[in-house]
Parts: C-alpha cells; sequence; structure tokens
C-alpha cells in the first residue's frame, strides 16, 4: 500500500507543478482535467500523511516499550500503541477506498430529464413531484438548479421537464437515480377512491463540455419557434425557443426557457452535447456489463428502480432493498439515505472487484 501511496504522492506533486505552468493553463482541455486529478487525489495525499504519522507512532511506541528504562514513558507508550492499533485498521479500509480508481464522469455537472410514463395525467403529477423531491435535494446540497425545457401536463405536473444541475460531485450523487420511478396512491383525477399505479422515467446526464463531444455543424438542423408557457411578453410572440436536430443520430434538443434566442440556443446545444455524450457512455457500460454485473448500474433506463407507496407510507428502492417510511420527507428531498446507500453498495462491488491489488 506504501508503494502505491508514494505514486499518489508523486502525481500529486506533479500535478501541483503542472497546474501553473502557462502553457498548460492556455490549454483549457488539459488544465480542466488537471485540475479534477488534482482535487481527487488532494485527500487521499492527506490520509497518506496520517498513515505515515501513524506507523511512525507505532514504532516510536514499540521502541520506548523495548526499552523499559522509563515505566511512566513506557505507560503512555503502551496507551499510544493501543490507540494507533486500533486506528491502523479503520484508515487502511478507508485509504483503500481512496485509491479505487474513480470514475471520471463523476464530477460532472448533470441534465435530468423526467418524463411521465404510464398513468395518464396521474403521471404527468407524479412527474412534477419527482421533479420538486429533486430541486428541494439540490438545493440541501447547495447545488444550482435550471430549467432548459417542459412541457405541462394537462392536470398538472408535467409530460417532459429537462433541467440543468450544477455544483461538485453532482453526477457521482445522482447518477443511480436514473431509471423507472414507480408510484402507488389514489390520484387527484380518481373519484372513486381506488389506488393506481404510475410511473414516470428518469434520465441522468452527465454534462459534456465542448472539448467532450465535437459537434459538426453541418450536421445539425436548427429550427426557431414561439415559446410556449405562463405569461411573459416573448411567450408566442417571439421566435426566441430554439430546436436542434442531430441528423446522423436523430437527436433531437430544444430549449425555451430563456428570453434570449441565443442563450436558449447555448442551452440547447448544452443537452444535445450532453445526450451524444451519453450514447457513448452507454456504449462503454455495456462493454463493461460484460465482465462486471452491478445491482446499482446507473445505465438501464427502463429499469424500475424505485417505488412511492402512499398508502404504507414507504418508499422501497429495489436495487439494494431498502425501505424508508418517510413519505413526506422524501417527496420534499430527503434522499441522501437512498443516495447514500447505493454508493456504498457500488463501492463495495468495486473494492471486491479489486481486493487482489491489495
Amino acid at each position: 500500500m506504501l508503494d502505491k501511496l508514494q505514486y499518489v504522492k508523486q502525481r500529486f506533486d506533479e500535478i501541483s507543478d503542472l497546474i501553473i505552468q502557462p502553457d498548460v493553463i492556455a490549454d483549457q482541455k488539459r488544465y480542466v482535467l488537471l485540475n479534477q486529478e488534482y482535487k481527487s487525489i488532494k485527500a487521499l495525499v492527506e490520509k497518506r500523511e496520517e498513515y505515515l504519522i501513524l506507523l511512525a507512532n507505532i514504532d516510536e511506541a514499540n521502541e520506548i516499550i523495548a526499552d523499559g528504562s522509563d515505566a511512566e514513558m513506557t505507560e503512555m507508550a503502551k496507551m499510544q500503541l493501543e490507540e494507533a492499533k486500533d486506528r491502523l485498521p479503520e484508515l487502511e479500509d478507508e485509504i483503500k477506498f481512496m485509491l479505487i480508481p474513480k470514475d471520471p464522469e463523476d464530477a460532472k455537472n448533470v441534465m435530468v430529464e423526467i418524463r411521465a410514463g404510464t398513468g395518464g395525467d396521474e403521471a404527468s403529477i407524479f412527474a412534477g413531484d419527482l421533479f420538486r423531491m429533486y430541486t428541494k435535494y439540490c438545493e440541501n446540497r447547495g447545488w444550482r438548479t435550471s430549467v432548459v425545457d417542459m412541457n405541462e401536463g394537462t392536470s398538472g405536473g408535467f409530460k417532459e421537464v429537462i433541467f440543468e444541475v450544477t455544483g461538485e460531485d453532482v453526477y457521482g450523487s445522482l447518477k443511480f437515480e436514473a431509471g423507472v420511478h414507480r408510484v402507488q396512491r389514489v390520484p387527484q383525477t380518481e373519484t372513486q377512491g381506488r389506488v393506481h399505479t404510475s410511473a414516470a422515467t428518469v434520465m441522468v446526464l452527465p454534462e459534456a463540455e465542448e472539448f467532450d463531444v465535437q459537434i459538426d455543424m453541418n450536421d445539425v438542423r436548427v429550427d426557431f419557434f414561439c415559446s410556449s408557457g405562463p405569461g411573459g411578453q416573448s411567450v408566442n410572440t417571439t421566435k426566441s425557443a430554439v430546436r436542434l436536430t442531430h441528423i446522423p443520430t436523430g437527436l433531437v434538443a430544444q430549449c425555451q426557457d430563456q428570453k434570449s434566442q441565443h442563450k436558449n440556443k447555448d442551452k440547447a446545444f448544452t443537452v444535445l452535447r450532453s445526450r451524444l455524450y451519453e450514447q457513448e457512455l452507454a456504449k462503454k457500460q455495456a462493454e463493461d456489463a460484460v465482465t462486471r454485473t452491478s445491482q446499482v448500474s446507473s445505465g438501464d433506463r427502463s429499469a424500475k428502480i424505485r417505488t412511492y407507496n402512499y398508502a404504507q407510507g414507504r418508499v422501497t428502492d429495489h436495487r439494494v432493498g431498502l425501505d424508508v417510511f418517510d413519505m413526506d420527507g422524501v417527496m420534499n428531498g430527503k434522499i441522501q439515505k437512498f443516495v447514500d446507500e447505493l454508493q456504498l453498495v457500488n463501492n463495495m462491488e468495486k473494492l471486491k472487484e479489486a481486493s487482489e491489488v491489495f
């Protein structure tokens, strides 16, 4: 382990020197990637220092105990040795987890797309509930959300809503939210009081930078149209909304949230880049799945991942078998327990795979 930590320290020192070099700063792609790597291994370097101090304390305590000439010092050394030995296995486990290669996508911002599925108007209302749940969660995490596009339902909620989330390690926290979310409750539109089952699909796309995906403008058709939605002088009067069609793949991205046509176009391109990037990521995940089957895979959009049962006040994540009996809390953004459990299971799987390295 010390050899691996020494390599990490050497790499940290190398990056520290590189990110202040003018030629590196001028190369945006390289500078961003190096900064991300710097942040990701800084904490590990700090753990390395703690580990080295702990080993030195153990050696020092053993020497004092072996000498035995000073009874008081020997007693203190025994206490120091006991404390250090208690901490050592715990610290080694922490370092092993940190030595697992991180998914480079985890640090990215995301585009979240929520679409109403089966269930008619109730599915649209549920999609709106999920949108509120995620925006509340993001607010609690100190992340910024911004709506890109929406298509409102006839009885409330959304047939579709797309929003951007920016902050620290956003994709790493939200990627396991992708999949089918199912709700079991008496719909607002139901007069007979019968419990219905409806669904909404969530997609979480890592936001692609311009240098991640190169788009040939000759492959993109740009259409402008009047935006729709509540209020505003620009609604239905000026062609500020933008729709982009990527001809080779047929992917479509649009934005009508901003009054400025230029800003809508920029946001639409961000969505398009993210969708193209996600396509390539999905291919990679499919290849990885051949050798690695994860119960918390973030790649299967059709998988039913969570059920929200209002009658029992229970939210169940089917991948890890976790039940949370706090419906109001969950729908108000308290989903960190799910996020933590899914990340823990994923890390344990990675640690098991990498166990031979240690």
